[in-house]
């Protein structure tokens, strides 16, 4: 047998792929299964965007290779989006990158910048894959621990204490995920000083600002953060456009070349549909992201009803799409989840996922109905 390569020594198959197996296997032996661990979307597209994508099938450019960039519409857009919704310009020329989903983005900006043994710090909790990316071109997770007592804001006198002479990327992602809590113009302020006082490209992964959230903030709002910082979003959350892979990254037109040198070797464009239905997304009025979140509200206090009967402890502060919970003292993560799996058939998602500063902590997805949520809880 052809041996794999050694880089896949460092990671594991991803969580949601091992356990999602476990889940269609016992729904397969008839268990009825309730799933509240991922966060993808089960509320439709916006019906025109659904349009756009239907209408440009017959343009005469729909089937053909598309520009690595993206058309130039669809970073207009983008641009106009977030001269609109975070009071922030970008030149749509060679300061936008549109990217098949901002997961993509992570693995270009890691080959663009990473050297192997450069280190990279990385939220605990956090979204796993910057960890595994990481550990995949070769470099170092250098974790900073987030906290309850601290807001899950970084602390930034702890990170001042690490040895940072070899950090090169440091990741943040707010709102935040697993926990749900947005970052203080504060903390974006900090994280742009903090990355030019220690030369550490920063970079926001954003893609839950319109979930449940009165106050959408960008890092690149913060004056002189295009030197030092770069921006992920999607539309995969926002516009329930998950299966989609439409995501995008904004700041410095050098960095953002950097980030092309890799992908122009990577893909060759993106569907032409898909980029006129998120043109059409991007220009959709704040009724879409009120109407949307009237449903959200409604599943979230349904959610925190079952959390109660797990006698766990939430922020009803937080934000995005997910309810993150507190267990009680003495319990384990996992053995609470596995638990609630096999004896009341739901599966919901385990903190420690999202590393050690998740024990003692569980995450419930709102993609699920009312409905659904309501079975839920009858099972208690």
């Amino acid at each position: 047998m052809i041996q794999p390569a050694k880089r896949l020594d460092t990671v594991q198959e991803y969580y949601f792929s091992k356990k999602l197996r476990e889940v269609r296997g016992l729904v397969a032996a008839g268990k009825p299964i309730i799933n509240m661990g991922i966060g993808s979307p089960d509320l439709q597209p916006p019906t025109k965007v659904l349009e756009a994508i239907q209408g440009s099938l017959h343009d005469v450019a729909a089937h053909k290779y598309q520009s690595y960039q993206g058309l130039p519409e669809l970073r207009n857009a983008i641009a106009t989006f977030y001269k609109n919704k975070f009071s922030v310009a970008t030149n749509s020329e060679n300061e936008i990158l549109p990217l098949m989903g901002s997961k993509e983005g992570i693995m270009h900006i890691s080959m663009a910048f990473l050297n192997e043994g450069d280190k990279v710090l990385i939220p605990n909790p956090g979204y796993p894959t910057y960890t595994s990316v990481t550990k995949l071109v070769g470099a170092e997770p250098l974790f900073y621990n987030l906290s309850a007592s601290d807001n899950w804001q970084p602390n930034f006198e702890e990170l001042e204490q690490q040895d940072l002479s070899e950090v090169k990327i440091m990741w943040v992602n707010y709102p935040h995920m697993p926990t749900g809590t947005n970052a203080t113009f504060k903390t974006f302020e900090k994280l742009v000083a903090f990355g030019k006082k220690h030369h550490i490209l920063i970079i926001n992964d954003n893609p839950y600002s319109f979930i449940l959230n009165d106050n959408p903030i960008s890092i690149l709002q913060v004056e002189g953060a295009k030197d030092i910082a770069l921006e992920l979003n999607s539309l995969s959350k926002t516009f329930n456009m998950a299966g989609w892979r439409v995501g995008m990254v904004l700041g410095n037109s050098t960095y953002i070349n950097e980030i092309l040198k890799v992908k122009s070797n990577m893909d060759s464009g993106m569907f032409y549909g898909i980029q006129k239905g998120a043109i059409e997304a991007l220009q959709l009025s704040d009724n879409w992201f009120s109407n949307q979140n009237k449903i959200y509200q409604e599943r979230r206090k349904l959610i925190w009803e079952l959390a109660d009967k797990l006698n766990a402890v939430y922020d009803k502060n937080s934000t995005g799409l997910f309810v993150w919970a507190k267990i009680p003292e003495g319990k384990k993560s996992e053995e609470v989840t596995d638990t609630v799996l096999y004896e009341k058939d739901i599966f919901i998602t385990p903190g420690t996922i999202f590393g050690s500063q998740g024990e003692g902590y569980i995450r419930f997805s709102l993609c699920v109905t009312s409905e659904v949520i309501k079975e839920a809880i009858s099972r208690f």
